[in-house]
Formats: structure tokens, sequence, C-alpha cells
């Protein structure tokens, strides 16, 4: 299980650059503005989310500001109906509590139920902010080097536009 000590260390072992900020604890996205914490930039919202049958799983990571609607995401993704997954599911599949959701949980899935979805904006912002499994602290990394590391250890990732214009179908 991944704590922020340990996934501090798997950044080092693993030589992914990033930069650390302790902070008070944060459960929202206006939390983290109001305490201030740096690298606000580049700061990210996760969602953990299931579909109506509970048949499949998403921790989507896309940028704080980003205003996009589960019916929206479902669409981008080709989901069926979406909703919030419980805390319960939360803790049981990537060992996080609400306020800490970061797509560095997916390390924690053991049973690889879970993919990890990108929004396009965070890989051409370049940087993102996440906590490491922790939410008294934030990191900056490169997108990429989050990427890399989730699928060098065997989780889905996929990178999909969830903001503006849907893209035209084939």
């Amino acid at each position: 299980m991944y704590d922020k000590r340990a996934m501090l260390e798997l950044l080092d072992r693993e030589g992914i650059a990033y930069q650390l900020a302790e902070h008070v604890a944060v459960f929202t996205v206006d939390e983290a503005r109001r305490a201030q914490i740096p690298f606000a930039a580049f700061g990210a919202k996760n969602l953990f989310l299931r579909d109506d049958k509970k048949r499949a799983y998403y921790l989507v990571c896309m940028p704080d500001d980003a205003d996009v609607s589960l019916k929206s995401i479902q669409g981008r993704i080709g989901s069926r109906r979406l909703s919030f997954a419980s805390a319960a599911d939360l803790e049981q599949m990537l060992r996080l509590v609400p306020g800490a959701v970061t797509p560095l949980g997916a390390l924690d899935d053991g049973a690889r139920y879970v993919e990890v979805v990108i929004d396009q904006a965070l890989v051409d912002r370049g940087s993102v902010a996440v906590h490491p499994c922790d939410n008294t602290a934030t990191v900056l990394l490169q997108t990429a080097d989050l990427i890399g590391l989730l699928r060098r250890h065997g989780r889905q990732v996929r990178v999909v536009a969830l903001q503006g214009p849907p893209a035209p179908v084939a």
C-alpha cells in the first residue's frame, strides 16, 4: 500500500523529477485554492467513477478548473451511464479516502480493475499537480512521467479530450 512516504520513495526510485508541497489537509479544489498550494496553474481534479452496472471503474483526471459533466465524460470514453463510486469502493480498490483521490492511487489497484483516464488538456499542459496518496501534500510532475509510471506498473491509462467540442464521428 502506498502512503505519502512510500509514493515519494517510488518516485525517487523511478527517477521521476517532482516538486513537493506539504500543506493542511484539503478535500476539494476550493479548499486547495484557499490553502494557496503552489503549482495552482497545474492543479487537477480527480473523479472516481463507475458505470451503472458496477462493471467498469474509472479514475478521471482533468484540470481543476474544467467544467465537464458526467454525461459528457461518459460519451467521450464510451461508457455506460456514470456515477460517482462509493467511498467503500475507493478504499477497497485504491486504498484511498475521499479528498485524496489521485491517479497515483491506481498503483494500489492490485486487481487492475480501474482504468485511469487523463484529459488531453493535462498532457498539453505538460505538468500536473496531484496528491501522493495523501491530501496533506501535492507533487508537481510531468504528465508524461505520470502516464509512463502507471503504464510501467501495468495500469490502464487512456488519454482523452474531455473538454471542447466532441470529435467528429468517422
